[in-house]
C-alpha cells in the first residue's frame, strides 16, 4: 500500500487550524533573506511575532532583554544562520549555552544556512540546542514541516 501524498494545499488547510501564537527570531545578516523569511512566515499566519537579529550578538542582546513587565522575549523558534559578521552561528550557540533558562525559554533552534559543508552538518547534529538543519531558502513547505514536527499537538 502506498503512503498518502500530501499536497501543499491539504497541508495548509490542516495547518491553518493551528493557533497563530509562535514567536520567531530570525538570526541572519542577509536583509533580503530576512525579508523573504518574514514574508513566508506572515503568509502562513503562524506567528504572534517575528523578530530579526543581524548577527549572533544582536540575538543574544535580544534574548537577554526584558519587556516593560520584566519578561524575556523567549521565542519558540530561532532560525540561525552560520556565517555572519561579529558573532557567527557557532559563537552564538556558545553564548546561548551560558544564558539562564529564564532567558532561553523553551526554544527550538533550527540552523538555516546555505552551507553544504558536511562538518557544519555534523557539528549541528552534535549540538544539543540545534533541533534541525535546513538549507536556505525557508520555504512555506519547510516551515509547515517544522510546525507539524514540533507544535502540531498544541
Amino acid at each position: 500500500m502506498r503512503a498518502p501524498v500530501f499536497s501543499s494545499h491539504s497541508r495548509k488547510n490542516n495547518f491553518n487550524k493551528m493557533k497563530a501564537d509562535l514567536k520567531v527570531l530570525l538570526v541572519d545578516d542577509d536583509k533580503a533573506t530576512n525579508l523573504y523569511n518574514q514574508y513566508n512566515l506572515k503568509k502562513l499566519g503562524c506567528c504572534k511575532s517575528i523578530d530579526v537579529a543581524l548577527n549572533g550578538q544582536e540575538a543574544i542582546e535580544f534574548l537577554t532583554s526584558k519587556d516593560e513587565e520584566g519578561n524575556h522575549p523567549q521565542p519558540h523558534l530561532i532560525f540561525l544562520d552560520i556565517n555572519m559578521p561579529l558573532v557567527d552561528g557557532w559563537e552564538f550557540l556558545e553564548l546561548y549555552d551560558q544564558l539562564s533558562e529564564e532567558q532561553k525559554g523553551d526554544v527550538i533552534v533550527v540552523m538555516l544556512t546555505t552551507s553544504v559543508n558536511q562538518d557544519d552538518f555534523k557539528k549541528a547534529e552534535a549540538n544539543p540546542h540545534i533541533k534541525d538543519f535546513k538549507s536556505k531558502p525557508l520555504t512555506i513547505d519547510k516551515m509547515q514541516e517544522l510546525i507539524e514536527s514540533y507544535w502540531e499537538s498544541k
